[in-house]
């Protein structure tokens, strides 16, 4: 019986001392100029998340590929993906930030071919069908489904911060609902709650005090580490914090993957101070 993904993370953040995940959101026209040399968009993409990869493990414990920036390369996008996963420290969590959120067989499907396929040992999904669209990749031992709860952008508040009927914003029955869902499941369920709402956080945090959380918005987005970590972080419900643009795009010369690590290295002390 594998060890569930909080106890693997639990001890990851025990042992490395950091809860930084390094998001994979490698835009070509982006790329540090001595990826620009002609050659193939994908060919560029899989050298730069590789160097990237390498140079930032020593300060995170995860890294989160967003699947849209490699399905956008294509037929050879998967290809790609799968190589850059490769390159993963084996004692390093790869959340699948996929956002998949359909029922039935393509739920099924879409939970196969992220962790008997791909093999990564957590995903994102949306709830707005309900528990039918979530059950399926709680049949994964071993593994998270994080839902998405409180998300970090200008829009989230449009439909996650309208009240029902008692009253409570959306978010908050999100929350609950998936703390229901998640007893007896196979693999664990933990929430997406963005660094740009600490009050959020907080509420949420009171709501589910088990639950792992993914926090993206810290970085680019304007999130404050020391805000995420008091709201959110528990002896009971471990956090991973999220940045992808500012680690990643740290510079655009050839020390790309130097600044990337020193990006990874600051929030890291940040989070821990």
């Amino acid at each position: 019986m594998p060890a569930s993904f909080s106890a693997r993370l639990r001890e990851l953040q025990s042992r490395n001392d950091t809860a930084v995940c390094v998001g994979l959101d490698p835009v070509p026209s982006r790329l540090p100029a001595p990826l620009q040399d002609g050659r193939l968009a994908a060919d560029a993409v899989r050298a730069f998340c590789a160097a990237i990869v390498e140079a930032t493990a020593p300060y995170a414990c995860a890294f989160k590929p967003n699947f849209a920036f490699f399905e956008a390369l294509g037929p050879a996008g998967l290809t790609v993906l799968d190589q850059v996963l490769s390159t993963v420290p084996d004692d390093h969590l790869v959340i699948g930030d996929a956002k998949r959120g359909d029922i039935g067989h393509s739920a099924r499907f879409y939970a196969r071919s992220l962790y008997d396929d791909l093999g990564v040992d957590a995903c994102t999904v949306s709830p707005y069908l309900g528990r039918d669209s979530v059950a399926p990749f709680l049949e994964h031992e071993g593994t998270c489904t994080f839902v998405l709860t409180r998300t970090s952008n200008e829009g989230a508040a449009d439909l996650q911060e309208a009240c029902a009927c008692d009253g409570t914003p959306l978010y908050r029955h999100v929350a609950q609902k998936t703390g229901k869902w998640a007893r007896g499941g196979e693999g664990e369920m933990g929430l997406v709650v963005g660094a740009t709402a600490p009050d959020a956080l907080s509420e949420l945090r009171a709501d589910a005090p088990t639950l792992p959380f993914l926090v993206p918005g810290v970085g680019a987005q304007g999130g404050d580490p020391a805000a995420v970590m008091d709201a959110a972080a528990t002896d009971e419900g471990p956090v991973l914090v999220n940045s992808s643009r500012s680690i990643l795009y740290a510079s655009g010369g050839a020390d790309y993957a130097e600044a990337a690590a020193t990006a990874a290295k600051d929030l890291r002390d940040a989070l821990t101070a």
